[in-house]
């Protein structure tokens, strides 16, 4: 009786006491030969002394190796004693129930199974006492490669870093990118990092400038990362660094950083506006009354497109009129305007002068840069004061002269068709034999049906450029170019032209003289038909093709093509989506960027209209119908002009099968010897059941076919068939049987 109750304590201990665990660090692990690695190894619910003793194992190809031990210092394999004794082996106690082992360099030849035991303490033996780990060591073939940047950009310019990483693809590894700036006297400072999921992740310092658009990220699927800073500052100046990852999706789903490589760029400088700014005043010069005062400005520094320009002329330091950042004039009149003949060229322009006009005339010009984003604002960069010009007026009267009609206004017709967004160029050639001091000028005007005559811009017999109010706004933004020659040859390009362009456009050619007080008076003019043009809207030349239906075998990978044609394309921007099922798998912004890009699946600009779709390592998941969706857009012009959709298409489909059969060299061997055996085989075949046939049915007409026809009627009326055959100089008689037949 007492056996027995001994017995149902024992089992009632063993059911209530806890089961020894062991755990190791979740594998399989992947690293990479010669950076450090970390092998975790934790004991639970456990009876006996608190501290617990682990031994390490390696199995190799079946053969199992001691590595390391905590309580036996000579429990290491005689061909790892070296490597333990070095400290590049080693276990280190995390706690009484956990260790590590640590490799300091791992070797490819460490690939194996790792397994970590704990000798019992327990009063009975249950639960589990060892774990296992797979690590596989692949080979160092991570390349971090850069281009070095501009060492000096001008304030508010752009910042362009391009970075190329690269590695043997082995294993499935995945790379990120990471862009740095390193100040002097202070630490590096990450900007922006790319992947490796795909995703981007900003540093809290450059968070709002990467939403503004002031970062812009470019990733091709050939490895070139390409980070672009935009509206630079003296804070952008520096040393830059670019960090190239290798990684691994480890159990669980965490992504485990298992090399980095970091290349030094180059150092940039920001160079202040203030020290690229230059202004001019030109030049000193003496009128008549009522003659017009032209003074030229003219401004140069660097990035000027980056820069916005408020110009202001003074007079004895006191205000003229100027004009706004935003190209509006202020203070401007019938008889006082500033005017903007080229990008850095402003024109005071003053008629009908008078003695109260004379003195001393300069211009201000402050130059402004944007913040960026939508409430960014701007900011004065820099401010400059040109030097003083001398303008003096005098009473001198000229007196009246007669003058021949010599006047000729001649036209290059312009092109009949220009598509939206192009350009219209006009060229009007006007001269008259100089025999006396007379002047010349040009006005362009555009004729729409059903609408009178209105003027585009005049250009002077002074030098002075009038734009007619309608088209004040766009030749100020530069959308109106004027090119004048000296032998009267004037042209005038209308650039991204829209519907409201089309029409017949005019030309006519004026001669001037200045007559007493300095007057400037009209004595002839002549107007000159130029000729109909007619504006192609975007949609109507937009034309798009994806290339080509395909099957594919389970991780290959899939290209697909998209063929864009559109007139004007290098004015045109383009927006390219690729859909499958409908949906939106990658695009790239009329801005360059790749959006909803990842390291599997790219699209790619192969030439002006060639965007390649590349899904690597297809699935089932990506078998569908695709297409691709593009829109254009068009430029209005000016620093805040923004852009317009002109057009937009979606291709034809292409359907996309993914299969789960691999073919293989070896079987198309086999295939191909089957097949040749076959043929060889009915080519012999063939002729010899053409022979039986032709045997068996003779020939038309053949006498053999008739005889066996005889045969089968005597043989039907009991008759037997005699045959003679020649046989030398005799002859020989015999009879068929029935058999025979």
């Amino acid at each position: 009786m007492e056996n027995v109750i001994s017995l149902i304590l024992l089992f009632v201990s063993i059911g209530v006491s806890n089961a020894r665990v062991v755990s190791v660090s979740p594998g399989p692990l992947l690293r990479v030969e010669g950076q450090p690695v970390s092998l975790r190894c934790d004991v639970t619910d456990y009876e006996g002394p608190r501290e617990q003793d682990f031994e390490w194992t390696m199995t190799v190809a079946s053969k199992t190796i001691p590595v390391i031990s905590t309580f036996d210092p000579k429990y290491s394999d005689s061909s790892l004693s070296n490597r333990v004794t070095s400290g590049d082996l080693a276990v280190v106690r995390l706690g009484d129930s956990s260790v590590e082992l640590k490799i300091q360099k791992v070797r490819s030849s460490d690939s194996a199974t790792y397994t970590c035991s704990t000798p019992s303490t327990d009063s009975v033996i249950t639960g589990n006492y060892k774990a296992d780990v797979t690590l596989k060591v692949i080979a160092d073939t991570l390349k971090v490669t850069t281009v070095t940047p501009e060492p000096i950009v001008p304030e508010g310019g752009d910042i362009t870093l391009f970075c190329n990483i690269s590695r043997q693809f082995t294993d499935p590894t995945y790379l990120s990118v990471t862009w740095s700036l390193n100040k002097t006297g202070v630490s590096s400072a990450d900007i922006l990092s790319f992947g490796p999921d795909g995703g981007v992740v900003t540093a809290s310092s450059y968070a709002q400038r990467y939403a503004e658009g002031g970062l812009r990220l470019a990733v091709r699927g050939d490895g070139l990362f390409g980070l672009v800073i935009t509206r630079v500052t003296q804070g952008d100046a520096g040393t830059y660094m670019c960090t190239g990852k290798e990684w691994t999706h480890e159990a669980g789903g965490r992504w485990k950083s298992i090399l980095g490589k970091t290349v030094k760029m180059g150092a940039v400088a920001v160079t202040p506006t203030a020290q690229s700014l230059s202004v001019e005043a030109r030049s000193n010069t003496t009128l008549n009354m009522d003659d017009t005062l032209t003074l030229t400005c003219l401004v140069a520094v660097a990035n000027l497109a980056s820069v916005a320009l408020e110009v202001n002329w003074l007079m004895n330091g006191g205000s003229v009129v100027s004009l706004g950042r935003d190209g509006v004039v202020v203070d401007g009149s019938p008889l006082v305007g500033l005017e903007r003949a080229g990008p850095g060229d402003f024109r005071l322009v003053v008629r009908g002068v008078r003695k109260a006009n004379e003195g001393e005339y300069s211009c201000r010009v402050r130059a402004w840069i944007s913040r960026g984003g939508p409430g960014g604002g701007w900011y004065q960069a820099a401010e400059k004061t040109s030097n003083p010009v001398q303008v003096l007026v005098t009473r001198i009267i000229f007196p009246p002269t007669v003058i021949a009609d010599t006047l000729k206004v001649t036209t290059v017709t312009p092109e009949p068709i220009v598509p939206e967004g192009g350009d219209i160029t006009l060229f009007c050639n006007i001269s008259r034999q100089f025999t006396d001091p007379t002047y010349l000028s040009v006005t362009w005007s555009l004729n729409k049906t059903g609408v009178s005559s209105a003027d585009i811009l005049s250009f002077g017999p002074d030098g002075g450029v009038v734009a007619a109010s309608s088209y004040a706004q766009r030749y100020a933004e530069g959308g109106l170019r004027l090119a004048v020659r000296g032998d009267g040859l004037f042209g005038l390009v209308i650039t991204r032209v829209t519907q409201g362009d089309a029409g017949t456009y005019m030309c006519t050619g004026k001669e001037w003289t200045h007559e007493a007080g300095g007057r400037w008076k009209s004595i002839l003019g002549k107007t000159v038909k130029m000729g109909a043009v007619a504006v192609t809207p975007t949609a109507q030349s937009l034309s798009l093709e994806a290339r080509s239906d395909t099957t594919l075998n389970m991780d290959d990978t899939l290209t697909l093509t998209c063929l864009v044609a559109v007139a004007n394309l290098a004015s045109v921007a383009l927006e390219v989506n690729w859909l499958m099922n409908g949906g939106s798998v990658v695009s790239l912004g009329r801005d360059g960027v790749v959006v909803d890009g990842s390291p599997l699946v790219g699209l790619e600009r192969a030439g002006p209209g060639d965007f390649r779709l590349v899904v690597r390592g297809v699935r089932k998941a990506n078998e569908g119908e695709y297409s691709c969706r593009v829109r254009a857009w068009i430029s209005r012009g000016g620093p805040g002009g923004g852009w317009y959709q002109a057009a937009e298409k979606t291709s034809n489909p292409v359907q996309v099968l993914v299969t789960r059969i691999k073919s293989s060299g070896a079987s198309c061997d086999v295939i191909g010897i089957v097949l040749r055996s076959i043929l060889g085989t009915a080519a012999i075949i063939i002729p010899v059941c053409f022979l039986v046939w032709r045997i068996k049915t003779g020939p038309p007409n053949n006498p053999m076919r008739e005889f066996r026809k005889i045969c089968v009627e005597n043989k039907e009326q009991g008759n037997p068939i005699r045959v003679d055959q020649g046989l030398g100089n005799g002859e020989q008689t015999k009879f068929i049987s029935d058999d025979k037949l």
